[in-house]
C-alpha cells in the first residue's frame, strides 16, 4: 500500500518531511512529488498550491503517476461551528462545495447521491479509534470548501446552509477526484481561525503550529494505524 499525502501550502507540507524516511523528490506539473516511508509505509507528499484546480491536479497525478492506494488531506482549515476552537482538528466525515450549485454534481457527472463526498469509511473508523490515544483534540464533522478565503460576512451563511465545522479551499476537491477513481480518502485538518478569531491575521499567525499538529497526528496515524489498513 502507497499512501499519498496532499498539503495546499509549502507551510502546511514542510513538517512531514521531518518524518520522511529515504526521502526522493520527483517533478511533474511544476510540483515536487517526495516519495519516501513514514515508518514501513510508502508515502509520497507534496504540495499542490492554494484552490480547488490545483488540488486536483496534484490528486489525479497522486493516483495515474504514482499509483498512491489511500490519499490523506492534511493542513489547515478555517474554523466556522461556535464550538470549534483555535488547533483543534477536525476530520471530515462529510464534504461539500459551498461555491457550486447543489445539482451540478448530482444531476450531472458524477451522479452523487448528495451535494456532499464521503471519506472513506474504513479510514474514518480508524481515525476515531486512534483519535482517542492522541493528546490533541480530533472533532468529526462536515467540511466545505471553495475558492476564497472566508470572512465573517459569508461565515453565517455558509453555516446555516451546510452546518460544518471548518471550511478550506481544496478539500472537496480532492475528494471529487478520489470518488472518481474510488481511492480511499481522508481529510485531517486543524484549525487556524475562527469565528472568535477570525481574519487572514489569525490564518497567517497560527499557521505553521496549525501545520505542525496535523502533521504530526497524520504522520502518527500513517506509522501506527495504516498498516493494518
Amino acid at each position: 500500500m502507497k499512501v499519498g499525502i496532499l498539503c495546499a501550502g509549502d507551510t502546511e507540507f514542510l513538517p512531514f518531511q521531518k518524518y520522511l524516511e529515504e526521502e526522493t523528490v520527483t517533478k511533474k506539473a511544476m510540483l515536487s512529488f517526495h516519495q519516501g516511508k513514514i515508518g514501513s509505509v510508502p508515502v509520497v507528499a507534496l504540495y499542490s498550491g492554494v484552490c480547488k484546480v490545483n488540488a486536483a491536479i496534484a490528486a489525479q497525478l497522486l493516483i495515474d503517476v504514482f499509483q498512491t492506494d489511500v490519499i490523506i488531506n492534511a493542513g489547515t482549515a478555517g474554523g466556522i461551528d461556535e464550538g470549534v476552537r483555535l488547533f483543534d482538528t477536525v476530520v471530515a466525515d462529510g464534504m461539500a462545495y459551498h461555491d457550486v450549485a447543489d445539482d451540478i454534481l448530482t444531476e450531472f457527472h458524477p451522479w452523487l447521491p448528495s451535494i456532499y463526498f464521503a471519506p472513506s469509511q474504513k479510514l474514518l473508523e480508524l481515525m476515531r479509534t486512534y483519535s482517542k490515544s492522541v493528546k490533541y483534540r480530533i472533532l468529526f464533522g462536515t467540511a466545505v470548501t471553495g475558492e476564497a478565503f472566508v470572512e465573517n460576512d459569508r461565515r453565517r451563511e455558509i453555516a446555516e446552509k451546510y452546518h460544518p465545522l471548518t471550511v478550506d479551499m481544496e478539500t472537496a476537491a480532492i475528494a471529487h477526484v478520489c470518488y472518481v477513481n474510488e481511492i480511499p480518502f481522508l481529510s485531517v485538518r486543524t484549525v487556524t481561525d475562527t469565528a472568535r478569531h477570525d481574519g487572514i491575521e489569525n490564518f497567517e499567525k497560527n499557521c505553521e503550529r496549525a501545520s505542525d499538529i496535523s502533521a504530526e497526528i497524520v504522520a502518527s496515524f500513517v506509522r501506527c494505524v495504516l498498516p493494518r489498513f
